[in-house]
């Protein structure tokens, strides 16, 4: 019976191996388009970045997870389609990042500076929003920002209903 015992464990490898693959590849399948988007501070300071859209289900579940490193002056931006309170965490997220809560009109409500990488514990925006930004860790304070200050870019909605 050892070579039905060890057939069994190669058949349930071999099946575990291709469910990893699948998932993987379901990973890789999510892409995300870019835009430029430029933060205002009430100094009136301005600091352009380059943004992945985080839209659909999706896209908003994968977000930044797996990823090793971005590039400065990068980040995401997860549009939610409403405005409500969000709760994000870091699971599988290996960049410590900085998470700016914004509401409808751009207006940066609430900020979560250097959240942990894979941490389940969850980060609340504390009050309704529309969108999260996620920066490289740091960019917050490098940048000046704080509550107040604004987000606006071409074909955001949250900027087409500010101006």
């Amino acid at each position: 019976m050892p070579g039905a015992v060890g057939i069994a464990a190669r058949s349930a490898l071999a099946a575990l191996f291709l469910l990893s693959l699948l998932a993987a590849s379901a990973m890789a399948e999510v892409s995300f388009a870019k835009e430029r988007v430029r933060l205002i501070t009430a100094s009136g300071g301005t600091h352009d970045l380059t943004v992945e859209l985080a839209i659909d289900p999706e896209q908003r579940e994968q977000g930044l997870m797996h990823r090793r490193q971005m590039a400065p002056n990068h980040g995401m931006l997860f549009d939610f389609g409403e405005t409500r309170r969000v709760m994000m965490w870091m699971k599988n997220t290996y960049l410590p990042l900085d998470m700016l809560f914004i509401a409808r009109d751009g207006t940066i409500r609430t900020i979560h500076e250097n959240a942990v990488p894979l941490s389940e514990a969850i980060i609340d925006s504390g009050e309704p929003v529309a969108y999260v930004l996620e920066l490289n860790a740091g960019t917050v304070k490098r940048l000046g920002l704080s509550p107040g200050d604004r987000l606006e870019g071409a074909g955001l909605p949250a900027t087409e209903r500010a101006n």
